[in-house]
């Protein structure tokens, strides 16, 4: 018969003595400064309770708390009681805490030949290419799919790769993807099989037989909403909800400023100047700029900080609303709000990235009458030629221009 503890695990344990105890009261501390609710930390302390007593049945020393030991409890754990997803997280947040806080050492797991390549590729990109991270983990995913696409689950015989391999796997991105993503990967392969030749895991030069992937300067349209469109988004977001408010001040920072998704995740509480009003902007290629802070704008992300904005140390000024209070991870969350209000003003977007609002503002300056350097400025291209596709889309002006077609009517 299952106690009344087991039956409900917010109901503490009686502690036993086991290589974690003298440690969850810190634990506990730290739950509730990232923001978790009292009866979350209690299920959590329970779990870690739990998992310190399993140990100590099994006699296992402080230094035998590892992933494997978590797994195997997680194993016993699901056998007597529902699974929760949370679980292995948590108690992985634990050993994290106490390897940084050099209570546990750090095992190095058993690393496949792929991983030691990407290893190695890795380095190769940051100290020899001079790469940046975020550019490093984008040529490692596409690497790393080609890779496996190419050797499934056999050894990682990187002498038998050939020409026909790199060119089946660019026609199929181009194909299945899109053009962009086919680039992509080309540029990420020639990269690798450089890497690959220089180390000597590979004599023919493969990187010269990657194809090049057509890209036609100015060949698409950029996707936008309408002026009415961003109006209603900004009004259907006008509500009570915390979460929404939230969203309709990185709204606002789209379509009034145009920045992108990734400058909004970095933007940081000492990037705001409310005296000059102005904002840092932590560009592409680590390039800072001032831009001016709008009026309606700094309005509504002065409320955010004050009101809405969950206490925590992190010096990020969007935070996730759901415990631990952090930053976002990356600029997919801001693409998130985007979609939540896409949907909640029931557009059919053409696209559904933050960027949709960026090039809209940029198409809005055009048609009053914007120059072109002038847009330039305000997205903060490094070059005048990557706004002149915006060019395309002032439809009017374009016809007043453009020749009839031999034998039609001018």
């Amino acid at each position: 018969m299952q106690s009344h503890s087991d039956r409900n695990p917010c109901v503490a344990l009686k502690e036993a003595d086991g290589p974690l105890h003298s440690y969850i009261p810190d634990f506990t501390d730290s739950l509730a400064n990232r923001g978790y609710s009292k009866a979350c930390i209690a299920y959590k302390v329970h779990l870690v309770r739990a998992f310190d007593q399993w140990m100590r049945q099994r006699r296992i020393k402080m230094q035998g708390f590892t992933e494997k030991r978590i797994q195997g409890f997680i194993r016993h754990r699901a056998k007597r009681y529902s699974k929760e997803r949370g679980d292995a997280a948590t108690l992985r947040s634990l050993l994290k805490r106490l390897q940084e806080a050099n209570v546990v050492s750090y095992l190095q797991p058993k690393m496949s030949a792929l991983d030691q390549l990407q290893l190695g590729f890795a380095q190769y990109l940051t100290e020899q290419r001079g790469l940046r991270p975020k550019s490093v983990r984008q040529y490692l995913f596409h690497t790393r799919r080609f890779l496996v696409e190419r050797f499934a689950d056999g050894p990682l015989s990187l002498s038998e790769l050939n020409a026909q391999d790199i060119v089946r796997c660019i026609l199929r991105q181009a194909r299945i993807v899109s053009p962009h993503a086919a680039r992509c990967m080309a540029k990420a392969l020639r990269s690798l099989l450089r890497f690959l030749q220089q180390s000597g895991k590979i004599v023919i030069d493969l990187a010269a037989r990657v194809p090049s992937v057509a890209n036609w300067n100015l060949s698409g349209l950029p996707k936008y909403l309408l002026p009415q469109q961003v109006k209603l988004v900004l009004r259907k977001s006008n509500r009570d909800d915390p979460i929404v408010q939230r969203d309709r001040v990185i709204l606002l920072l789209l379509a009034r400023l145009g920045l992108r998704a990734a400058e909004i995740v970095e933007m940081t509480l000492g990037d705001i100047d409310w005296e000059a009003g102005e904002l840092t902007i932590r560009g592409k290629g680590g390039q800072l700029d001032k831009l001016p802070l709008p009026e309606d704008v700094g309005r509504a992300l002065a409320h955010y900080l004050k009101q809405l904005r969950p206490p925590c140390t992190c010096r990020r000024v969007f935070i996730r609303s759901a415990a631990p209070h952090e930053g976002f991870s990356d600029s997919a969350a801001v693409d998130i709000v985007v979609q939540r209000a896409l949907r909640r003003a029931g557009i059919n977007a053409p696209t559904r990235g933050a960027h949709l609002f960026r090039h809209s503002l940029a198409t809005q300056m055009l048609r009053n009458g914007a120059s072109m350097s002038e847009i330039a400025k305000i997205l903060r291209h490094q070059s005048e030629k990557t706004t002149a596709i915006y060019a395309k889309v002032d439809l009017a002006a374009l016809r007043s221009i453009a020749h009839p077609w031999p034998g039609g009517v001018a």
